[in-house]
């Protein structure tokens, strides 16, 4: 169907930092992918990025939007010269072959950049199809949830309880907010996951999807994990690999270089979203997540999803473990292998442990930060400075 050109945001809605990113991605590109868990706001702006320009947009979750690709080149032929926005891409797995086709003749007829934007909410799965077929044609973006830099440090703590979904953030209440991300959990589990394809019965992968978020931020134990379940560590393993396709449990991966220490091998794992969290937990306001036990690791896999959606494109997350009690909650190994060693306390007193000393010493890291709940950024120790998460981002995102 035709892009209506006088499209606006809804109402209220935060200008999104992947715009740029996407604008600039299309001007140096023939197709961008754009990653993202579902309702993060990918169409609204893809939409926001087609009103300023010819394009075309296809829902492919649309019976009658899959019927126009049936005969792919008949219709994208006729679309040269515009951009073409293919909405959940990975329901057509097919169609890559026909968009190599179709980039490699509109290059010879002079159409070299910004023909394909591609929207997907699986990154692997869309990864796997596209790699090959868009070999050296295509970017990869991830977009993420609202972000601090988005809403301003004054929201801090309201992103921080409804996490950055734009519907739950913008809702008009925290019981608002609940209310829809309990429908997004449910939509989920009973209708996303299973188009997919995977026969997993809803019930036990949200009791799966909530026993993550109660050990928020802790080492996989696949084992307990598949005790509490009652079915197999494979099968613990094929649910953790569904969610972290989704995008919406990360996996944090221990730091692996050979210091001649003995590291901790499992890796850590976190429910990208805070609100999500609470959700699964079932904490409603403010009061409640302060006097929860999770309310430490929550704020810790917040902070790292924000310093992680600063970070220049290629940064390499790790967190650092030995069993002598040296622990880094987040190592980032940036492009030009800067090596950053990252502790976040929930505290308004700066002060970082002994492990993190030791930690720091051993990756030997060029640029040490304590993220702490105060307001001021001060020093520490030698080399090493606390500071508010507003501030860290801003260090990354001027990289």
């Amino acid at each position: 169907m035709q892009i209506c050109h006088a499209m606006e945001y809804l109402q209220g809605m935060y200008t999104r930092q992947s715009n740029q990113i996407v604008e600039s991605a299309l001007k140096s590109q023939a197709a961008v992918v754009l990653l993202g868990p579902r309702q993060v706001g990918k169409t609204t702006l893809a939409l926001d990025i087609a009103s300023e320009r010819a394009s075309v947009y296809l829902d492919l979750e649309r019976d009658a939007d899959r019927q126009i690709l049936i005969e792919p080149d008949l219709y994208l032929d006729e679309q040269a010269g515009k951009l073409v926005i293919l909405d959940e891409v990975q329901q057509m797995p097919g169609l890559f072959k026909s968009l190599r086709g179709q980039i490699d003749r509109r290059r010879r007829a002079g159409f070299r950049t910004g023909q394909f934007l591609l929207l997907g909410s699986a990154s692997n799965v869309l990864l796997q199809q596209s790699a090959e077929s868009l070999a050296g044609r295509v970017r990869y973006i991830e977009m993420p949830p609202l972000q601090l830099a988005e809403v301003g440090a004054d929201r801090s703590n309201t992103l921080w309880l409804r996490g950055g979904f734009p519907d739950s953030f913008l809702a008009g209440s925290d019981q608002a907010s609940m209310a829809w991300r309990l429908d997004f959990l449910r939509t989920y589990l009973e209708r996303d996951i299973p188009a997919l394809g995977p026969r997993i019965p809803a019930a036990t992968l949200r009791r799966f999807w909530t026993m993550l978020a109660h050990v928020q931020g802790g080492l996989l134990n696949a084992a307990a994990l598949a005790e509490g379940l009652g079915v197999s560590g494979q099968t613990v393993g094929r649910y953790l690999d569904l969610l972290v396709d989704l995008m919406l449990v990360r996996r944090l991966q221990p730091w692996h270089e050979n210091v001649g220490k003995r590291l901790v091998k499992s890796p850590k794992v976190y429910v990208r979203d805070s609100g999500i969290v609470h959700a699964l937990l079932g904490i409603e306001n403010t009061e409640g997540l302060l006097g929860h036990p999770v309310v430490g690791g929550s704020w810790e896999g917040y902070c790292i999803e924000a310093l992680l959606a600063a970070a220049p494109t290629g940064t390499e997350p790790f967190f650092y473990r030995t069993s002598a009690g040296a622990e880094l909650d987040l190592v980032l190994r940036l492009p030009g292998s800067d090596i950053w060693a990252i502790e976040i306390k929930r505290t308004t007193a700066p002060k970082v442990s002994r492990g993190f000393h030791t930690g720091a010493d051993d990756i030997k890291a060029d640029q040490k930060l304590l993220i702490y709940a105060g307001e001021r950024d001060v020093p520490v120790a030698d080399g090493i400075r606390a500071t508010p998460l507003e501030h860290g981002v801003r260090l990354l995102r001027a990289l």
